[in-house]
């Protein structure tokens, strides 16, 4: 972004990423006896995101965070759009985008028409008050 009152160029503080439709928490977990494990579709999932994370660039530190997140599902099936969120952050702060998921103030979730394989489009700026210390 230019800045033509101080004819400088300004850090974008806000990126925008597409990372496939996320496992819902029910698909993200598999238990054997009393052991926890990521099942292999969520494994998949974090190794897809982790490369977009690092395509775009995106680190946040540990500013503290606005994310908006569009989900187009794959199909007319009926789904909870909450039931997305913590895979995707989890995903997010292994990937480095943020440092933990604690940092995020404002969410906002949408669910956005079909869209054959599904995706999410995440929207992550740093709040106004905090532009001053963006770290992006």
């Amino acid at each position: 972004m230019y800045d033509s009152k101080n004819n400088t160029t300004v850090k974008s503080c806000m990126k925008t990423l597409t990372i496939p439709y996320p496992p819902s928490v029910n698909t993200y977990w598999g238990f054997k006896g009393h052991r926890r494990f990521l099942t292999p579709k969520a494994k998949q999932f974090k190794t897809e995101v982790a490369q977009e994370v690092s395509h775009n660039k995106i680190n946040f530190g540990s500013d503290r965070l606005e994310i908006s997140i569009t989900l187009y599902p794959p199909d007319k099936r009926v789904r909870d759009i909450d039931n997305v969120v913590k895979s995707t952050f989890d995903a997010l702060v292994q990937a480095g985008a943020f440092v933990d998921d604690s940092q995020i103030d404002v969410l906002l979730i949408n669910r956005g028409p079909i869209c054959k394989g599904g995706k999410a489009e995440i929207k992550i700026r740093v709040l106004a008050e905090y532009y001053g210390t963006c770290s992006i």
